[in-house]
């Protein structure tokens, strides 16, 4: 056998181990990721049911208080919570899904939960989107970029937080 074939085989068998390498690591961290989804019931944040949101126990308070609160009957989480186009939904389910799984790995998050001024947003958004008879005249310039400034700056939320969770005592 010719040197130049012995260190082709080589290479070869090194090419071989290398890609078998790659493909365990690989499989262990698809393995991995399918049972954390699994194990922190992910397919139920794909829906719209508003228990999916008490899988983790921080947000107890939150959704023991809606239940009490005026929005219980029309409004559920994602009601106010995320926006209501098909992209923006789940782009955001993403974000929120991140952000909460990572905190809750690392054990990083603030207690209570406190809400992003992102996630504020849409809620403002989506408080004017269900509200707009009432608040136009409010936020009616704040769309349409006149000196009134935006939603944002009167804050439906300021005053009215207990309207989605109930009181917090």
């Amino acid at each position: 056998m010719s040197k130049g074939a012995s260190r082709s085989g080589g290479r070869a068998r090194t090419a071989r181990v290398a890609l078998a390498a790659l493909a365990l690591a690989g499989g262990a961290l698809v393995g991995a990721t399918m049972y954390g989804f699994s194990y922190a019931e992910g397919l139920s944040y794909l829906s719209n049911d508003p228990r999916a949101c008490v899988n983790c126990h921080i947000m107890r308070p939150q959704y023991d208080g809606w239940q009490k609160a005026s929005h219980h009957a029309v409004a559920g989480c994602n009601d106010c919570h995320v926006p209501h186009d098909l992209v923006g939904k789940y782009l955001t389910k993403m974000d929120h899904g991140y952000r909460h799984s990572k905190g809750f790995t690392f054990q990083d998050f603030h207690e209570p939960i406190r809400i992003t001024p992102g996630s504020l947003r849409v809620v403002e958004d989506n408080c004017v989107r269900c509200h707009s008879g009432l608040v136009s005249g409010i936020v009616g310039g704040a769309h349409s970029g006149d000196a009134h400034g935006s939603v944002h700056d009167t804050g439906c939320v300021r005053c009215h937080a207990a309207v989605g969770h109930g009181s917090r005592r």
